[in-house]
């Protein structure tokens, strides 16, 4: 029989493994909610800083008497105390109901519909190819850390990640839109298609005009994988338990791929899924750059005016994004390393 004090005793006791992971999620599903409530303050609360009056701004150029005004200003709600106007968008955004746009004089939530496609091609693609490489380049740099491939490969990604991405689109446009030298201009400078093709044409028209605008994304993106995946594999390379492994006689390519690999992983996911996050959210200035008709270049539309029902929607839906992609994240943990969460 089993002492308290013996080391066996030190065992968990029946139903503590079961009932682990149960707790984990609640408590993150109560931190996403949470997290989801403060950004619905933040998105009504954050925008009505912006200077400008939207009534002024849609009616801008047109003769509009003082009474016009009154009676555009009641018809958005304008007119209301501000905690009425807070209470009635929490209570119509938990309905799924994110206002009518000012500008466009639609529904906010079909205005995002339209343009979703768009952004989840572009950035959907971007993060899948930066995602790839910067996992593969990220560990064979660090595998054989100290070599001409690892300076080389970490100096390339220091240097883009440190370049804003609108700069490295307008200087790609600058390059192989318009033409440098002997370097043709051979790519779009801006949009999605060129119009009236259909079939496979059209698929490879839009493919055309995604070459700059993906390798912006891929450029920034995969250097950000490959360094954090470099970083946290470094920092495996020295556990006792590759070493337990070579003593075994595994090759040195299973020892990565099997071992040092899955728990270098942790760092790389969370960094994924918040990319993955940043799928519904496109890059705004990237989409706005290469003018792609997506999330980003609506967003950019919508301050300009301030279209505030259609900002706080789309703020909402990319901070909701982020939000469920870190979820899934802390939820994915458990299964990488069973440390976590009990």
């Amino acid at each position: 029989m089993t002492t308290v004090g013996s080391p066996a005793g030190a065992v968990r006791r029946p139903g503590t493994t079961t009932s682990a992971y149960p707790r984990h999620l609640a408590g993150r599903l109560g931190g996403a909610a949470v997290s989801l409530f403060a950004v619905l303050v933040t998105s009504f609360f954050l925008f009505r800083i912006i200077p400008g009056d939207p009534v002024k701004a849609m009616t801008h150029g047109m003769p509009t008497s003082a009474a016009q005004m009154a009676t555009l200003r009641k018809q958005f709600g304008l007119d209301l105390p501000l905690w009425q106007q807070f209470t009635d968008y929490c209570a119509k955004a938990l309905t799924g109901d994110l206002g009518m746009s000012y500008q466009f004089r639609a529904p906010v939530g079909e205005l995002i519909a339209q343009k979703l496609p768009a952004t989840l091609l572009l950035t959907g693609v971007a993060v899948v190819l930066y995602s790839a490489l910067g996992l593969w380049l990220g560990t064979r740099t660090a595998w054989r850390h100290g070599g001409l491939g690892d300076r080389l490969h970490t100096g390339v990604a220091l240097t883009l990640w440190s370049v804003p991405s609108f700069w490295l689109g307008l200087l790609l446009i600058i390059v192989f839109s318009v033409g440098v030298g002997p370097v043709p201009g051979m790519f779009p400078t801006g949009g999605m298609e060129s119009g009236g093709e259909t079939g496979l044409a059209y698929v490879l028209d839009v493919a055309h005009h995604m070459v700059l605008p993906v390798l912006t994304l891929v450029a920034v993106g995969y250097a950000q994988t490959l360094l954090v995946m470099r970083a946290s594999l470094l920092d495996e390379m020295g556990g006792d338990y590759l070493t337990t492994a070579r003593a075994k006689g595994l090759r040195d390519d299973l020892v990565r791929r099997r071992h040092a690999v899955p728990n270098a992983l942790l760092p790389t996911v969370t960094m994924i899924f918040i990319n993955l996050g940043h799928v519904a959210a496109g890059s705004i200035l990237v989409e706005t750059v290469f003018s792609w008709p997506g999330l980003g270049g609506l967003f950019y539309q919508a301050l300009s005016v301030p279209d505030l029902p259609l900002v706080q929607g789309l703020f909402v839906v990319f901070a909701g994004a982020m939000i469920v992609m870190n979820l899934l994240a802390d939820l994915l943990y458990p299964l990488l390393d069973p440390r976590v969460g009990r």
